[in-house]
């Protein structure tokens, strides 16, 4: 692949995933993009790095634009080494520039590399720089979603270099969300909204009134596509999420040993069902954790059963959870369902997490070993009532 020309001198220069397909426990099945951008004005600045494995590509974008030890500036908006690993690399080239990045950047760049002999400008929210016809303006994201986070601003372009905000998981030829799809493009965001940013809602709403005062005509994030025909649909997606607004529909999670908890699954999706209230089964053998958290990004109603297993739940349901607590979502209401042959333990233990999420958990559905046609109709009625209030 080529450079791209986003803007009048400035240039894609980032590097393509194709075979990524787990991002640190989240399943990236579209594979991933680490984007770069390269400024070309009387000094050239390189704004973040690609993962190291990739710095051959990124080098040769580069290079058939200018001759990299030309490079004056790297701007490194975020520590992480999927955005800072070819920077001792890409230093080797062009050892004199300087490097800018925010105050817990400048932190974070010396725990995790030797920066000995590295010319670091640590800025402050607000602070720009000169290229000559461009003037990077930077603006802090504390805690979107680590502590070194900003996102680099070009007025002259009305563009935005976004970070990991607005990314998205997608290894693409094209390069623009209305040559993806919108369709593909929000489903992307929502979950990499849900599996990354969730925790970090007032942070992003800080982030977004800040925003807010800035002409953007276009958004490059540092993972995916990027944005310039939905800019305001996706703001708007954004704030609702970061206020965890939610829609009237339900996420039924669940594993099963012998097929009990399923058919419970399926008896309360029967109950929203006849509420009109859309419900979702998802089974955690076949569905991933990360993709369950998407539909849990907008839902009102979270569903988790499991089996009774050694006085305990199964151990994807525990997994599952225990991911859930750490992205804290809010204002959900929960339900814990489940079979069991003597003991019980699960829908305690189910009931007890979900409460520490936060949420608001009606009585639990359980069943004795197998639950018969009757048994499964009484789940559903019962369910259907619990809704009434």
């Amino acid at each position: 692949m080529q450079p791209m020309e986003i803007k009048k001198g400035v240039y894609w220069v980032g590097a393509v995933d194709w075979g990524l397909r787990n991002f640190h426990g989240y399943s990236t099945e579209r594979g991933s993009t680490y984007n770069a951008y390269l400024i070309v004005d009387e000094k050239i600045a390189l704004v973040d790095t690609v993962k190291h494995y990739l710095f051959p590509e990124m080098l040769e974008r580069i290079r058939s634009i200018v001759d990299p030890s030309r490079i004056d500036v790297i701007i490194s908006n975020h520590v992480e080494m999927d955005h800072s690993g070819s920077l001792p690399k890409i230093l080797k080239i062009c050892p004199k520039a300087q490097i800018i990045t925010s105050v817990n950047g400048e932190k974070g760049l010396k725990k995790h590399y030797d920066t000995t002999g590295w010319n670091i400008r640590a800025v402050n929210s607000g602070d720009q720089i000169s290229l000559g016809g461009h003037t990077p303006t930077f603006v802090h994201t504390q805690m979107v979603h680590w502590p070194d986070s900003m996102v680099t601003y070009i007025p002259e372009k009305e563009l935005l270099l976004s970070n990991d905000a607005f990314g998205q998981h997608v290894a693409s030829t094209q390069k623009f969300e209305d040559e993806l799809g919108w369709d593909i493009a929000k489903e992307e965001a929502a979950k990499y909204y849900a599996n990354i940013v969730l925790p970090y809602g007032q942070q992003v709403n800080k982030a977004l009134d800040v925003l807010s005062t800035l002409k953007i005509d276009m958004i490059a994030p540092s993972h995916g596509i990027i944005w310039r025909s939905n800019i305001k649909e996706l703001l708007a997606l954004y704030r609702k999420w970061a206020n965890n607004a939610t829609t009237r529909r339900s996420v039924v999670v669940y594993d099963s040993m012998w097929g009990s908890t399923a058919a419970m699954a399926g008896a309360i999706v029967e109950a929203f069902d006849l509420k009109g209230i859309p419900a979702k089964p998802m089974d955690l053998k076949t569905v991933h954790i990360s993709d369950v958290m998407a539909e849990v990004l907008e839902a009102e109603f979270i569903c988790v059963g499991s089996p009774t297993l050694n006085n305990g739940m199964l151990p994807t349901v525990a997994g599952f959870l225990s991911y859930m607590k750490g992205l804290a979502p809010k204002n959900r209401r929960g339900l814990a369902f489940g079979s069991y042959g003597w003991g019980g333990q699960s829908l305690g233990l189910i009931e007890e997490q979900l409460k520490s999420c936060g949420m608001n958990t009606f009585e639990s559905v359980k069943h004795q070993y197998v639950p018969d046609t009757a048994a499964l109709a009484v789940m559903t009625e019962r369910v259907k009532e619990m809704l009434d209030d």
